[in-house]
């Protein structure tokens, strides 16, 4: 028997929540990750980094998310998940502030690697807590999870897009000032800051989870998640981190050194922000259906293919395609492990899982900065790194569609 929800304590709808908690999308990917894109050109030619140190603060970033992943479900028990993902924003927002008071590379890579630790505990409790979201609006008789899922990884986008229009006016305000990208760190900050106050009225407004007897014998009795079970699924991931996070990296760099104005970047980065909005719909039905890794090995296919428009052409046009391709897919493949973990694991099992799947994709983005940034320091320049960043992709998609449903998990009764 299932203790029926408790529909008598009023609660906000469950897409305003969703949206709410989108925000941590936005701080630990969109804001905290990949506004370091638009600011690597600036930062690279006032400080005369290379393209490997460079990419280098990614691979930072990517280091202390890695390290934030680990840690991440003992921090959740010990804190519960609503307080680290409040914590882990306000984190975010003092080590990005951090960035814009130093200009020493090792100060530099601390700075990203601590935001990655933050980051890191931000997008696992907030992919949670919409996995939940998604288990109360099941209760309510609605079938959403992975449009919920959807809008929480689509949340990126938010923070993609407003970073397009804000590091761009501020560096212009900035030109005649040292070290102008400072402002654009400390503007990322406030911008972060505001979002944790939208994260901590999401993480207070959340319902209750419904309480089945089935799910309580779970907590206790579900075995540890196999990794062997998931390997196919995983090894995609794991490539998929690679290649995506050194088109994220490198692409506005790309385009920088294909003649592309101020405005041109901006458009682009927006647009590419917006689409990653929109994919919360556009991929729903396809995570909903599949249980496998068909989802992850399509969407890793596609973002090939936008990996590798702009080096197949400079034009504007082909420039933009890429753009609205990769940002309409690539978070989606993030969705699409959140949505294989729910499909195949107990509800007990689901912050273990995503945490297994965040490490992974962690370790994936260690590797795929720095190689990318390495390769594009030699003959080919950019060009060749970004078509390494496809093959990986590609390599993913097919290590992705080994990947078969597991056991279908016994449903509470």
């Amino acid at each position: 028997m299932s203790t029926p929800f408790p529909s008598s304590i009023p609660t906000p709808p469950v897409l305003r929540l969703a949206f709410a908690l989108s925000m941590g999308a936005a701080v630990s990917l969109g804001i905290t990750r990949f506004a370091y894109g638009l600011l690597l050109p600036p930062m690279r030619a006032d400080l005369g980094w290379s393209y490997a140190l460079a990419g280098g603060m990614n691979t930072a970033n990517a280091v202390g998310y890695l390290i934030g992943a680990l840690v991440t479900p003992a921090l959740m028990r010990r804190f519960g998940v609503t307080r680290l993902l409040v914590v882990g924003a306000v984190l975010a927002s003092v080590f990005m502030a951090g960035s814009g008071f130093v200009t020493a590379a090792p100060a530099l890579l601390l700075q990203r690697l601590l935001a990655g630790v933050a980051s890191a505990w931000v997008f696992v409790a907030g992919g949670l807590l919409a996995a939940r979201l998604g288990e109360v609006d099941a209760a309510r008789g609605s079938q959403r999870s992975g449009l919920l899922l959807g809008i929480y990884y689509g949340g990126t986008g938010f923070g993609i897009a407003l970073s397009a229009v804000l590091v761009p006016q501020v560096l212009r305000a900035a030109a005649d000032v040292p070290h102008g990208w400072a402002w654009a760190w400390w503007a990322l900050a406030v911008s972060s800051a505001a979002a944790t106050v939208l994260l901590a009225w999401a993480g207070r407004a959340m319902p209750e989870r419904p309480v089945h007897a089935a799910s309580k014998a779970a907590a206790t009795t579900a075995p540890p998640v196999a990794l062997r079970s998931f390997g196919w699924a995983l090894a995609g991931y794991a490539l998929f981190g690679m290649g995506y996070i050194g088109y994220m990296t490198f692409v506005i760099a790309l385009l920088r050194e294909q003649g592309a104005s101020g405005g041109f970047v901006t458009l682009f980065y927006a647009l590419l922000g917006v689409a990653c909005v929109a994919s919360s719909r556009l991929w729903a039905g396809l995570l909903d259906r599949y249980r496998g890794g068909q989802p992850q090995a399509l969407l890793n296919g596609l973002l090939g293919v936008a990996t590798l428009l702009p080096v197949l052409s400079p034009s504007a046009p082909v420039a933009l395609v890429s753009g609205v391709l990769f940002g309409g897919v690539f978070l989606s493949v993030v969705a699409s492990t959140t949505a294989l973990v729910r499909h195949n694991l107990p509800p007990a099992r689901w912050a273990q899982g995503i945490s297994v799947f965040t490490i992974v994709f962690a370790a994936g983005q260690i590797v795929g900065p720095t190689v990318t940034g390495w390769i594009s320091d030699g003959p080919g320049g950019l060009a060749r790194g970004l078509v390494a960043s496809a093959m990986a992709l590609w390599l993913g998609a097919v290590l992705a569609s080994r990947q078969h449903a597991l056991q279908e998990p016994q449903e509470p009764k």
